[in-house]
């Protein structure tokens, strides 16, 4: 059985739809939702679900990021996760951090990579006015959304549609991606998944 960290940074919507579906044959379980932010919403609604939760604020150590990865390290480690899930955890990581957990962390994004890294990702898909926008699964790599990718949810761009319109169907799909992607991943399959 694969043991699973998920990291975020808010409410924890991916972190919820990737626990709801560790249970019955599936071959990974959760052992640590960690956050950067002790206010986020996810933390209690991890622990509703008796999962161990730890939270290391970003905010006191300033710039620094290598001290708070430092911190963070400390609850991660101590759970022994063989997977690193990225749900929303909005901290760009150093690359030695990365590079400790390299070939299993995962990540979720809320466009068609390599379109659209960074941030205001359905800003600029309405802006380029593209058909359709999307999510993707990585792996996290040193370069920011730049991994291999595991698997691509697709939705279409609807005629009027806003930025919340549009986020909030990429939501949804990144809601049934992800939780699919890490089946896969957790199982040893590591071929792309494409949703349409």
């Amino acid at each position: 059985m694969k043991r699973v960290a998920i990291l975020i940074s808010g409410g924890g919507s991916n972190m919820m739809a990737l626990v709801a579906s560790m249970t019955g044959d599936h071959p990974a379980r959760p052992v640590l939702v960690a956050a950067n932010d002790p206010a986020a919403a996810g933390l209690a609604r991890a622990a509703a679900r008796g999962i161990p939760t730890a939270a290391v604020d970003h905010r006191p150590f300033g710039g620094d990021r290598a001290a708070f990865e430092a911190a963070l390290l400390a609850p991660l480690e101590a759970a022994a996760p063989d997977i690193v899930c990225l749900a929303g955890f909005m901290r760009i990581l150093t690359p030695a951090f990365v590079d400790r957990f390299a070939g299993r962390m995962l990540n979720i994004h809320p466009s068609l990579l390599p379109r659209y890294p960074g941030l205001s990702t359905h800003a600029r898909a309405l802006a380029a006015g593209d058909a359709e926008a999307g999510c993707t699964v990585h792996l996290v790599t040193a370069e920011l959304d730049a991994g291999p990718i595991l698997g691509q949810g697709r939705v279409p761009v609807l005629p009027g549609d806003t930025v919340a319109s549009l986020s909030e169907r990429v939501l949804a799909m990144e809601h049934r991606l992800y939780p699919m992607v890490l089946r896969r991943f957790a199982s040893g399959d590591l071929r792309r998944l494409d949703l349409p």
